[in-house]
This record gives C-alpha cells, structure tokens and sequence, in this order.
C-alpha cells in the first residue's frame, strides 16, 4: 500500500474510495442498511409512543439498541481478530435479519408489547455490536491506505444520507402501510448487506501461528488499548463528544412530539435536516478544512458546533429556526465521527484492528447508552429543553478540555514488519511455555544515558502493546555502559507473535532510535528465559 502522505489520510477527493469495486458495492449495501436501520429507529420510538410510552420510555428504545453494542463489543472485537472477517459479518446480519422479520411480523399482528420491543432491538443491538468493530476493520482492505479518510467520510454520508432518507421513508410508510413496514424495510436492508457480502471474494489471512483463542486475543487487546496512548487519546475524545451528543438522538422524537408538536413526518424532517448538514459536510466543508487544519483541531470544532446547536435547539419555538440549526448540527456530527474513525483506523495496526476499535465502538454506544438514560431522566424531571440545553453545554466544555488534555498524535506506518531475528534455542519449546523472561543487555555511551532511557520510554511502549506484561531497564552499577532491558510475556506462543505477526514498521523506527545510543554499532544481546521454578 501507498504511504500515509499526512495525518488526515491523503488528499484524495472524497469519491476516490469507489473505484474499488469492493468497496463500491459493500458501501452500496451498507447504505441500503443504513436507511433501513434509520426507518427502524423511527419507527421504534414512535410505536413505544403509540404504545403508551412517556419519554423515559421513549428514550429506552435507543437504550435498548446501543447498551447491548456496550456490553458485547469487546469480545466480538476479538472475534474479529481472530476468525474471517467476512464469515463474522454475514453471521451478525443473520441475526439481525431474524430479530428484524419477528419484529414486523408481531406488529402486524399487534402483538408487539413495549417489553417486546425493547427485547428484539436489543437483539438487533447485538447484532451491530458482533458487526461494528469488524466492519471498520475491514475499510483499509478495501481501499488504500491514504483514502481511509476519503472512506470514512463516505461512510459517514452513507449513514447521514440516510438519516435523511430513512426517517422520511418511515414517515410515509407509518402513514400508509403502518409501523410494522418500518421493521419489514430494515429485515430486507439486512439480507442485502449478506448478498454484498457474499459476492466478496476475501484472501484468507496470512497467520504464521495458529489463531488465539478468545480469552487470549481479548487480554491482548485490553493490554494494547492500556499501553497505546495515542489510542486512549481518541477514545477519550470520542466519550467526550459522544455522552453529550446522545441527548439529541434520544430525545429529538420528545422535542418534536412535545414543544414542537409535530407529527412523524415532522419528526422525520427533522432527523433529514441532520442528515442533509452531515453530507453537506461530507461532500463540501470536511474535505477543504481537513487540510486546513490538524485532525484534534477539526475534532474540536465540529464538537463546538454541535453543542452550540444543541443550545439553540432548547430555546427555539421557530421551526424553520431548528430545521437550520439541525443542518450546523449535522455538520459538527460527521466532522467528528468521520475523523476520529479515520484516525483510530490508521493509527491501528491490523492484527489487533478490530479488537482496539470495538473499544471505540464502547465509548461511542456506552457514551449514548448511558447519556440516553441521564437525558432521559433530566427530560422527564425538568423539561425536555433543559436537557437539550445542558447537553449543549457540556458539549462546548468537553471540547475545549479534549483539544487542550487528549492531543491526537500524528499517524505512523502500522504496516506489519518482521524486524527481529527468529529465536534459535536449544530445546524444543512447547507454546503455552511461560512465562517467559526476555532480556536485551544494550551498551551505550554513558554520557548519553538521559537520551537513551528516553528514548527506551517508546520502546516500552510497543513491548507492552505486542504482548509483554512488565518490562524494566536496569542500568549496571559495576559496568556504566551496560543497561539491561527486561520484559516478560505469558507464554512462548505470545513472543512468537511478537516476533512474526505484531510488530511494524513503526515499531522498527522506534527501536532503530533507540540503537542509535550502541557503541560502535553492537546489537543487543538477547536472551530468553524459560520459567523453571515447579512446586
């Protein structure tokens, strides 16, 4: 793949990612998903109204939906990590097809009870959680590595076009057919993402080793996103827009019912507005500021933007005045949500991808899940405005504390590099060996001392995220120049990865840096060390 040519992933127009012809068709299908799923949204919160639902209720639809993402998404990550991407994707829309089909069948027959519908979106629910991470991590297959911004931008305008599209198909199909359409609609959208999905002939992947198991590949992931704090910047961004942002997704039906007294064809308008300000952002503002400024600082703009809408949406009375409103609240949802994905995409190697981004997808769908249930409860405890207000403020705070506190790094090659010599030992090692001490004596000039240990404080750091669990580095008391450098892993099976599957060609660099400091340009010398001890 072509090189990262800056932090914002090239400078492609937005329509460079479709002429692939996989991802073409894969962004087509998903799109058609994405309206279903929108026409579900609406229709769900409007029949928990018809059902007798007041806005705590309403607003536990989109609970119901998202909670499931929070709770399962870890491990599905991990799932995507270790089992065919593609095999993971066509069982989750399998699922959600089933719990959508159910759903349209039980409201025909006005048999859908509020506890029924909470249940099956919540199977729905988990059926976007088993999706989600992988789905991500499948964008820089599908295109080159400098239109992964290009692509999250179309995938953003996929979501946002149909918002607008599908609220507004919702609308006519409640009026016409009734709310049981709505789910009939997203049950087909689901069997064309599988038909997509099917027609994609994906490479197997490349593992030297045999693939982890669960537990393994999940412990791994967690010890990645702890030690990656490039990582933990973005998802502290994420959470910070994301809890605030919620209250409009959750009670945008209240407001539309309640003080603005609209109907769902009103409702869906209003949810178009959104849509139409994210595209517009999409097609137009996002790709001629992204060059204008850093990734943090785009980030931090469109959160002020949304929350300033937010402001503005609690004390309107003008409808044409919320319409507009929405449009700039649009605009800041895609700025953000297509940049901080963009980024974590490209910031992420491919063996732990889909297992770190489902940590996004925690943060994004807990975020709401959580601030869902808080609006909610301030809605119904106050006014549903109050709640749009402080949701609004909140937001501005949180962006002008994530741009100053949660900086976003500048991206590096994550392309996969085999920079260390395969051990050659003595005695055959069975795999779940361990733990195992690793140690690399470095002798260096010690007047630069200051220099190397600083340096070493990176290399610690892709130790760490390719599998050490401790790592020290002790200088020699008797012998200045010597520091030995200590890090121990679970088993020998997780050094190998190390070795053949983790690193990359920023990791090279980083620890390239750090041989700078050896004396006459001797290499480390390395040992490894079984766990002898038995009781």
């Amino acid at each position: 793949m072509p090189p990262v040519r800056d932090e914002h992933g090239g400078a492609n127009t937005a329509f460079a990612p479709f002429r692939h012809p996989i991802y073409r068709a894969i962004w087509t299908a998903q799109f058609v998903g994405n309206i279903g799923t929108w026409a579900q949204t609406v229709g769900g919160q409007w029949l928990m109204g018809d059902l007798g639902g007041h806005a705590f209720e309403v607003s536990l639809v989109q609970t119901a939906s998202t909670l499931p993402v929070f709770l399962l998404v870890l491990p599905a990550g991990s799932l995507g990590d270790i089992i065919d991407r593609r095999r993971l994707l066509l069982i989750a829309q399998s699922i959600m097809l089933a719990a959508s089909g159910l759903l349209a069948v039980l409201t025909f027959a006005h048999a859908t009870t509020p506890a029924v519908l909470l249940l099956l979106t919540a199977v729905i629910g988990g059926g976007t959680a088993l999706q989600g991470p992988t789905f991500s991590a499948i964008q820089p297959e599908l295109v080159t590595r400098d239109e992964v911004g290009d692509a999250a931008l179309l995938n953003g305008a996929s979501v946002n076009i149909a918002r607008t599209v599908g609220p507004a198909i919702a609308g006519l199909l409640i009026g016409s057919i009734g709310i049981g359409a709505t789910f009939t609609l997203n049950a087909i959208s689901f069997a064309a993402v599988m038909a997509a999905l099917l027609a994609w002939k994906r490479p197997r992947d490349r593992r030297p080793l045999n693939a982890e198991h669960l537990r393994e590949a999940f412990v791994t992931g967690v010890r990645y996103t702890r030690s990656a704090p490039a990582f933990q910047a973005v998802l502290g961004r994420s959470l910070l827009f994301i809890f605030f942002a919620s209250a409009l997704w959750s009670l945008l039906a209240v407001l539309a019912r309640g003080p603005l007294d609209l109907g769902a064809s009103g409702y869906g308008v209003l949810l178009g507005a959104v849509g139409v300000g994210a595209v517009f952002g999409t097609l137009v503002v996002v790709p001629r500021v992204r060059n204008l400024m850093s990734t943090g600082a785009l980030v931090a703009c469109g959160s002020l933007l949304y929350g300033v809408g937010l402001v503005i949406a609690a004390v309107s009375d003008s409808l044409p005045l919320t319409i507009v409103t929405l449009l700039f609240v649009g605009l800041g949802w895609i700025s953000v949500t297509s940049m901080v994905n963009a980024h974590a995409q490209l910031l992420l190697p491919n063996w732990t991808r889909a297992r770190a981004l489902a940590f996004m997808n925690v943060a994004f769908q807990g975020g709401q899940a959580v601030g869902s249930v808080i609006w909610g409860v301030i809605a119904g405890a106050v006014s549903t405005r109050a709640a749009f207000g402080i949701a609004g403020v909140g937001e501005v705070i949180g962006a002008v504390i994530g741009y100053r506190l949660l900086p976003l790094a500048t991206l590096g090659d994550v392309e996969s590099a085999t920079y260390w010599p395969e051990p050659n030992l003595e005695i055959d090692v069975e795999p779940g060996a361990g733990p195992v001490l690793v140690t690399l004596e470095w002798r260096i000039d010690p007047k630069r001392a200051g220099e190397f240990t600083a340096a070493m404080e990176e290399v610690r750091q892709t130790r760490r995220q390719t599998g050490a669990t401790r790592w020290g580095l002790y200088q020699d008391a008797d012998d200045l120049p010597v520091f030995l450098e200590t890090f121990t892993v679970d088993t020998w099976s997780e050094h190998l990865r190390q070795h053949l599957e983790r690193g990359t060609v920023m990791d090279e660099e980083i620890e390239a840096e750090a041989r700078r400091f050896l004396v006459d340009g001797e290499w480390p010398h390395v040992r490894h060390l079984l766990w002898a001890y038995r009781p």
